[in-house]
């Protein structure tokens, strides 16, 4: 019977993206552990085990939600759990750029290699526009000292000829689909040759491919810069524009961004692909083996001694947040009121102005409903993370019903912070827009917690520039998106609930990446015990779904067919004789629970 040890005896923090990944982890293990019991808060499902002289907790990101938010997520409920942890390995798939200095061929590793302006992953889709173009910005935190000189070490034993990793991955081998056999061609395409459609790349023209000499050697390990970003890179000639920006990028992926500055890792990437349009699974399974075999071999040359003496990753995030904020000078109180001032805009609250109120007979039973008060019952919030989302059909009444609520909150959640934004269809281009909607909600919460304006200090804020009149311009949607982040999971005994109308009236895919963002930011928020709740409305349309949270639909609700007859009953003068009532009764039918 596997032995069943107390989260505290485990000290290193194993990450996969992929199913895939995660088998090949789980495979690497010398011994398997029963896994310990973890707080009701916390969503991920963990592997415990032994390599070598450590004991290794392996985490894989939830089916379909990649990306730096939720690679996030993951390990801050990871490093929660587990207190002991010293250090972390992300390990799994990722895109090759090859080029004339070097030769990456699929299956080959890359880990990254920290320069003295990053900590050796750069998030390439974070940063400002300026009159020049794109800047990136913000830098990463480099992987604990006790892990770079294993890699140091490691690398020596390589070139003495002293390399374990195929014998590693030959493990694998009992597995389908992990052979090097099962694979197929190592295909290189021209940059401007494009896809040709299919699931492989039968259709497209071999004359199109670039000629490499034959290696000798099945798997090469390469150190350098890997880019990170929240979408999948596939496009040749933005990969080598982005790789020349930043100096060479050996590899793009997908999660390591949302790592490096609170739970210190080294990245460790097989190659599946050349991160271009010819993407395809064959060489996934193979891949994540070679990097899973890279972090099994790099483990066995660290001590279990050395890492005893190590910091915790709790406490080596502690050092770096205490100097998060002052990576530029302290801000004055008039350079933050600029900064304040840089988020407002023309009809910020234009919408939620032209709401009609609530009729007055009309949207109270709305604050006595199961459904909302399980949504201010705190002691629930593991359960749907603080949302609610509340649907109907158009003509319904929800931003109506939205207003009062709004109204309504002040008065039954006193002392906690309110902050809203109403959708507007009919606006100008930023009422419209998600960018939009963080610069007003960014703005509440700060003009409300002034405490909380230390966030304008972060990597990404724009500079101030004395000559610079519409700063506003210059607000990118991720930066924002950080500040807005940062400033809730700062928020300490302070609460905020947040009301977001008419999700229906933005563009689809900003709904989903706000979606998916507010997700991240309640599994962060629950975690480290902050409250913050969110109540959206929108129709049924787009069809969008929220991993935790409750729901409301106005149609079929008592209370909201209740609203109507009292809207008519007031509104409709026409008397209460039976023909009347039979009229009010017929409208009621034909509206079918639609107030216009």
């Amino acid at each position: 019977m596997p032995p069943k040890l107390r989260p505290e005896d485990y000290t290193v923090g194993w990450v996969c993206a992929l199913s895939v990944e995660l088998a090949a982890a789980q495979e690497m293990l010398d011994e398997e552990h029963g896994t310990p019991q973890s707080n009701a808060y916390d969503t991920n499902i963990y592997t415990c085990g032994r390599v070598g002289e450590h004991n290794v907790v392996i985490v894989c990101l939830p089916e379909g939600q990649m990306g730096t938010n939720s690679a996030a997520t993951v390990a801050a409920q990871m490093k929660s759990a587990f207190t002991s942890a010293r250090f972390g390995l992300m390990v799994g798939i990722g895109g090759g750029v090859p080029n004339e200095e070097t030769d990456i061929r699929l299956g080959d590793v890359v880990v990254s290699k920290p320069l003295k302006t990053h900590g050796g992953v750069v998030q390439y889709d974070f940063g400002k526009a300026t009159p020049s173009g794109f800047e990136r910005t913000g830098c990463s935190m480099p992987p604990p000292t006790i892990l770079l000189n294993a890699v140091a070490n490691l690398k020596a034993q390589h070139v003495r000829g002293k390399c374990r990793l195929l014998e590693y991955v030959s493990k694998l081998s009992n597995l389908p689909g992990f052979n090097r056999e099962a694979t197929g061609p190592d295909d290189l395409f021209e940059t401007n040759y494009d896809h040709q459609g299919g699931s492989t790349c039968d259709k497209c023209s071999k004359r199109h491919l670039k000629t490499r000499n034959p290696r000798a050697k099945e798997v090469v390990v390469h150190y350098g810069t890997i880019a990170s970003g929240n979408q999948v890179m596939r496009n040749a000639a933005e990969r080598d524009k982005v790789s020349a920006e930043l100096d060479n990028v050996l590899c793009f992926e997908m999660e390591a961004a949302g790592l490096m500055n609170s739970f210190p890792c080294l990245v460790i990437r097989g190659i599946c692909d050349y991160a271009d349009s010819h993407k395809n699974k064959q060489w996934q399974a193979y891949a994540a083996g070679t990097a899973a075999a890279y972090a099994k071999e790099l483990l066995s040359v660290i001590p279990g001694a050395e890492v005893a003496k190590t910091s915790t990753v709790e406490e080596t995030v502690q050092i770096p947040s205490r100097h998060q904020h002052s990576s530029r000078p302290s801000l004055s109180k008039e350079q933050r009121e600029i900064l304040l001032d840089s988020l407002r805009f023309d009809q910020i609250d234009a919408r939620h102005m032209t709401i009609r109120n609530a009729h007055a007979k009309t949207c109270k039973w709305l604050l006595k409903s199961s459904e909302f008060l399980d949504w201010l019952d705190v002691t629930k919030l593991h359960e749907h993370h603080g949302f609610l989302w509340i649907k109907g059909k158009p003509g319904t009444g929800k931003s109506t019903l939205m207003k009062f609520v709004l109204a309504n909150a002040y008065k039954m959640m006193k002392g906690k912070i309110m902050i809203s934004f109403f959708f507007n269809a009919r606006g100008e281009e930023i009422e419209k827009t998600t960018i939009g909607t963080y610069r007003s909600l960014l703005l509440q919460i700060l003009k409300q917690l002034p405490a909380l304006q230390k966030v304008f200090e972060l990597p990404g804020v724009p500079e101030l520039d004395s000559s610079d009149s519409n700063i506003h311009h210059h607000w990118e949607i991720e930066t924002l998106k950080k500040l807005l982040e940062q400033a809730i999971l700062g928020l300490g005994e302070s609460s905020v609930v947040c009301f977001i109308d008419a999700l229906d009236e933005c563009d689809e895919e900003q709904i989903r990446d706000m979606i998916s963002f507010f997700e991240s930011v309640g599994e962060l928020a629950v975690t480290n015990s902050v409250h913050f709740q969110v109540c959206f409305s929108s129709r049924h349309y787009p069809h969008i779904t929220i991993q935790r949270g409750l729901g409301l639909v106005l149609e079929g609700k008592e209370g909201h067919a209740q609203d109507i007859t009292n809207y008519l009953e007031t509104e409709l003068k026409i008397g209460k004789s039976k023909v009347a009532q039979e009229i009010r009764d017929e409208i009621q039918g034909k509206a079918s629970g639609i107030f216009m």
